[in-house]
């Protein structure tokens, strides 16, 4: 079964589940919200964009970026919204939401179901999400961002396959060409540091599922690792993450306009450990948020940063 976008234009973001309206309340349990104890159109109903990424500390930095960036009272203390929860960290600054999303596909997929069931709640409209994050890079060099138009499985086809209740259910991995397009024409003004658009290729694991050496498992060898990672490149891929097909595939589905943005830290066909200095992987690491930030100031009239 294979199940397409959910795109509209009515700019809200659509929940395809009618058991939600019997729920006498929906409790969002990772996030610590739900709809009785708390005013989630109050809270939320005026936010326009939703930024996601791994880890709780970068988030909580690009919220403090965020913070600067917009003007809204640089160094006051952000507040973990979801602290209560123990699993992922969200925070906001002014129309801006930060959220950690932990690390593969089981763990971004239950933040993103709480994720949409609260914009859904909170009756937002027009809203932009982002991934941003690292990955390893594919006949690049190391510090690059690549903006994804099409996240791909292991075989390099542009799908998401979840098991349902026993069946296998295909989804789309669209992602929104013309904001990838945006994406990349603000990347070329702030011009230092290499951009380009590119699929990104999903896996489900870090180490043998990316074709790495150093694991503790290895069941091949180094030939056939280049060998499969070129293939890679051939088909398009720049780079590879462990979340870009179900984000894809659950923001498409909801009506979401939505993009990865993501830095290489190396060239996987060069080697498969990360060496820089810790100096050097945190300047790369800043670049995603850089250029959204870039991208949310210009969406609100804001002009570029000094």
């Amino acid at each position: 079964m294979t199940e397409t976008t959910g795109y509209s234009g009515s700019g809200f973001v659509h929940v395809k589940n009618p058991h939600l309206d019997s729920m006498e309340e929906d409790i969002l349990y990772h996030l610590d919200l739900g709809t009785k104890t708390h005013n989630l159109p109050a809270m939320f109903g005026d936010i326009k964009f939703v930024v996601v990424g791994g880890s709780p500390n970068r988030m909580r930095a690009f919220a403090q970026f965020m913070q600067r960036e917009l003007g809204l009272g640089a160094g006051e203390e952000l507040p973990d919204i979801s602290a209560g929860s123990d699993r992922y960290a969200m925070y906001r600054a002014g129309p801006v939401l930060s959220i950690s999303h932990g690390m593969g596909i089981p763990s971004i997929s239950i933040m993103l179901h709480e994720l949409i069931k609260l914009l859904h709640h909170a009756k937002c409209r027009d809203v932009t999400i982002i991934r941003i994050g690292t990955s390893g890079g594919l006949g690049i060099e190391a510090g690059s961002v690549v903006i994804t138009d099409r996240a791909v499985d292991s075989s390099f086809r542009p799908r998401f396959e979840q098991v349902v209740l026993g069946d296998v259910v295909v989804r789309s991995t669209e992602l929104d060409k013309e904001l990838a397009e945006e994406l990349l024409a603000c990347s070329r003004e702030i011009a230092d540091f290499p951009t380009l658009i590119g699929h990104t290729m999903c896996t489900y694991d870090f180490y043998e599922g990316q074709g790495r050496l150093d694991g503790a498992l290895c069941s091949f060898s180094r030939e056939k690792k280049l060998e499969y990672l070129s293939r890679a490149y051939d088909t398009g891929v720049r780079n590879i993450e462990m979340e870009s097909t179900a984000f894809a595939a659950l923001c498409g589905l909801c009506g979401l306009k939505a993009a990865v943005v993501c830095v290489a830290l190396l060239d996987r066909l060069e080697g498969d450990q990360i060496q820089a200095s810790h100096e050097v992987l945190w300047e790369y690491q800043q670049r995603p948020q850089r250029l959204i930030a870039a991208f949310i100031r210009k969406r609100l009239g804001l002009g570029p940063a000094h």
